[in-house]
């Protein structure tokens, strides 16, 4: 299993529980993004900067992952892409997508986006909260130990 992470929009404290799962875990993690960011040295860290434009992060991870592999994310779309790959994904936040639930989360997204584009204010998410962040590295040591004792 391989971690990647769409590091264009990862909150710097998420991105410190991975910095520290993957050394202790001994998980590779590539972090991918169209800017520069700054990560510990580590033989289990990557990272891998891609072309400025849309999409090209989401482009570029949806080509590298693989089946059983985990993507953290808050795009919903690129969610979609990689569960249809047979990988998992899981938001900042905590929040596991699955064949089950991504459909809905796609259709709400969906609709926010038109409800934006016609003019309405919906406003922007809450800050990451320190449950949020509990609630992340909770899922996360769970998919890591049962890939683990899987293997």
């Amino acid at each position: 299993m391989k971690i990647w992470v769409d590091a264009d929009a990862c909150p710097v404290a998420i991105k410190d529980i991975l910095f520290k799962a993957a050394d202790k875990r001994e998980i590779p993690i590539t972090f991918l993004a169209n800017h520069s960011i700054r990560t510990p040295p580590s033989r289990y860290i990557q990272f891998v900067q891609v072309s400025s434009g849309f999409d090209v992060a989401d482009d570029e991870i949806v080509k590298r992952v693989n089946s059983g592999d985990l993507v953290i994310t808050s795009d919903i779309p690129l969610a979609n892409d990689v569960i249809t790959k047979g990988a998992q994904a899981l938001s900042p936040r905590g929040e596991l997508f699955t064949i089950e639930n991504i459909k809905s989360r796609l259709n709400i997204r969906d609709f926010m986006d038109t409800m934006r584009a016609s003019g309405m204010q919906t406003g922007g998410p809450a800050a990451l909260s320190q449950h949020d962040r509990q609630t992340f590295a909770n899922h996360l040591d769970k998919i890591i130990t049962k890939y683990l004792q899987s293997s």
